[in-house]
């Protein structure tokens, strides 16, 4: 699964730190996210999404190649 945090991150003005704190993960958890090393949890994926104003979908890009 690829994601957009990075680019959402910048548009928002936001440091891996700062968005880690809203959405009450560690540092290290958005660095993994962002470099696709990790999926998050639904609730975590929404929580990410709701920080930026956004739907899961908008963030959050299902490969359907890599699930077969």
């Amino acid at each position: 699964m690829n994601n957009r945090i990075k680019e959402f991150r910048a548009k928002f003005n936001l440091t891996q730190g700062e968005l880690a704190l809203k959405v009450n993960v560690r540092r290290e958890t958005i660095v993994f996210l962002e470099n696709n090393k990790y999926n998050p949890s639904l609730r975590l994926a929404y929580d990410i999404a709701c920080v930026f104003s956004t739907t899961i979908e908008d963030v959050f890009i299902f490969d359907k190649k890599s699930s077969t």
